[in-house]
């Protein structure tokens, strides 16, 4: 659905800024610290799972000073919605898993569905070592677990820093809590 940029506006005036972008900085370089100590020297396969992590990825890979390979995977749930349905998968790259450190980055923590999918597709595919890394958490029960976290939010829908409203604010700095009228 494409919005017109009165509603695009509308939408923007209401939400909530939950993390700023100066908030960010200091969150970004904590989880490289942390992927570091887990993967330096290991040469792991870094999957970016599509298309809310692209942001994430590249804020991140930039701060990781050891060598690494990346590639992604895209299984989705939401399509554009406001709530998830079933695992559409778009690309799993399972011959390039088997036998290789694999760093799983993701945008958000919310059910934990697509990402627990993932998850068990690199261990089916053989994956030697798998850790899971991931922007935003929202504070509620999680059907998996991600190794490292960026920051812990309410369970709100959120956008920014790849996350999306209806296909929209991935690329605002920021993660914003939309306001109750908007969903």
């Amino acid at each position: 659905m494409k919005l017109d940029s009165t509603h695009y506006a509308a939408v923007a005036a209401r939400a909530e800024c939950l993390v700023t972008a100066d908030q960010m900085e200091p969150v970004l370089d904590r989880m490289a610290e942390e992927i570091t100590a887990r993967l330096a020297g290991k040469d792991p396969l870094v999957l970016c799972v599509m298309t809310g992590a692209v942001i994430l990825a590249g804020l991140l890979l930039p701060r990781l000073g050891f060598q690494l390979r990346l590639d992604y995977v895209h299984a989705t749930r939401y399509r554009g919605a406001t709530s998830g349905g079933e695992i559409l998968w778009r690309y799993r790259p399972s011959e390039a898993i088997r036998g290789e450190h694999v760093l799983v980055l993701d945008d958000i923590l919310d059910e934990g569905i697509t990402l627990d999918w993932v998850l068990r597709a690199c261990r089916e595919d053989g994956a030697a070592s798998l850790h899971a890394a991931v922007l935003v958490e929202k504070r509620r029960p999680h059907q998996c677990e991600a190794d490292i976290v960026g920051v812990q939010v309410p369970d709100r829908y959120l956008y920014g820093y790849g996350l999306d409203y209806k296909h929209y604010f991935r690329n605002v700095p920021g993660i914003y809590a939309v306001a109750e009228e908007d969903m």
